[in-house]
């Protein structure tokens, strides 16, 4: 275990706990300050820190090896699990060469040309969701914008129909319990193979329907690497559409509603925005920074390497709290206060290195587009519940189940 660089031990990790996901960041204080690189009693190890964390996600020496890890910390049992089995196939837990071959299959469809071209469909449906709730002068910001937008985008982007939407637009069927490092239940497990099947099901149905009538889209061009054979399996074409899908909206609905929180929440940022719009573009990697929609990401490390005067040994599970990076005081100057005019932010919240977020681009425009709305068509906007807002009960993936909202 780290030797603590202070009096003080290190605070106990207890990342489900309901006071903890209410407010993760006091904990990460007293960690960067105790044992910024610290190895849990549960056997992984913590980092803490900007630098530490910005090194480790791009030295080659730090990789997924998500087959080992979840061997060495569950059991070979586990990977027989349809849900862990479908995330083994996805790019997010590759490790190159296969996750190089399947991110260039998807690569295209973000970049920041393709990106830009989407920016006035994304604006008429951003006046559409508005424009459905805007006469009732109330909305959950959940349920009729933030979870509506993203998920429309990733369906136009994968050739869903819009026959077939209305389950997607319903509600929220994301694992995200599975990227928690607590293990999880023999219920939560069942429940997330439950999903996975219902899931596969589905996207099995849009390949074949794109075979049958293939069109402009992204399950069109992975159906295509598929029949070509040497570039994509059956069970990583449907396990890569469906964390498309999953990515695609999950992180950006939660930036959104993390993003409106901390604005009302300091009131006075709110005001600013709506006296100088200009500054939207910039508030979105300051609310990222302030309040990331994904607060960890994971590693092992593949040789022995020293990070933060801590020397790891090969074959370490790590988990980077990339929330405390965001709020660390050697990289940002009054971290815990928001600041929508703040210069030089670069958080962390979407990975780096060779597994940066695919979608970064595309959730910062959709969240611009959503702020800008919002400030030009509801600047009187309220959160009645934003000194007790319903936190899920999900760490990895921070996130409301609810955010009303009411205006004249």
């Amino acid at each position: 275990m780290t030797p603590p660089t202070q009096d003080r031990a290190p605070p106990a990790f207890n990342p489900l706990d309901p006071a903890f996901i209410a407010d993760p960041y006091p904990f990460y204080r007293a960690l960067r300050e105790t044992a910024p690189v610290f190895k849990t009693p549960q056997g992984f190890w913590l980092m803490t820190r900007y630098e530490d964390m910005s090194f480790a996600l791009r030295d080659r020496r730090f990789g997924k090896d998500f087959a080992g890890n979840n061997i060495r910390r569950y059991g070979t049992d586990r990977m027989e699990e349809p849900a862990i089995a479908s995330l083994a196939n996805t790019m997010l837990v590759q490790d190159p060469p296969d996750h190089t071959r399947l991110r260039g299959l998807v690569t295209k469809a973000f970049t920041a040309r393709r990106v830009a071209d989407m920016r006035p469909r994304i604006r008429a449906l951003v006046d559409e969701q508005l424009d459905r709730v805007i006469d009732k002068g109330e909305m959950d910001v959940m349920r009729d914008l933030a979870h509506r937008l993203p998920v429309i985008v990733i369906c136009d982007m994968l050739g869903i129909p819009e026959e077939h939407r209305a389950p997607f637009l319903a509600g929220s069927n994301i694992n995200g319990r599975i990227l928690e490092p607590v293990p999880m239940t023999r219920e939560e497990l069942d429940q997330a193979n439950r999903n996975t099947k219902m899931a596969g099901v589905y996207f099995n149905q849009l390949c074949e329907l794109r075979r049958r009538e293939p069109k402009d889209d992204l399950t069109t061009e992975l159906v295509r690497a598929e029949e070509a054979g040497d570039k994509l399996t059956a069970a990583e074409l449907e396990a890569n559409i469906g964390l498309l899908f999953g990515a695609g909206h999950e992180t950006t609905t939660n930036l959104i509603g993390n993003g409106l929180l901390a604005l009302h929440r300091h009131p006075e940022q709110w005001e600013r925005l709506k006296a100088d719009p200009s500054l939207i573009a910039n508030a979105i990697d300051e609310l990222l920074r302030f309040d990331s929609s994904v607060q960890l990401t994971g590693r092992v490390t593949n040789a022995e390497v020293a990070v933060g005067g801590v020397t790891l040994q090969a074959s370490e599970s790590i988990v980077m709290l990339l929330g405390a990076a965001n709020r660390d005081p050697a990289q940002y100057a009054d971290p815990d206060k928001l600041d929508v005019g703040r210069q030089n932010i670069r958080p962390l919240s979407f990975g780096g290195g060779i597994h940066h977020c695919l979608g970064a681009q595309l959730a910062r425009l959709e969240a611009e587009l959503v702020f800008t709305a919002l400030v030009e068509r509801l600047p009187n906007l309220r959160l009645p519940e934003k000194d007790a807002p319903a936190w899920r009960r999900s760490f990895t993936l921070r996130g409301l189940s609810k955010l009303p909202a009411v205006w004249h």
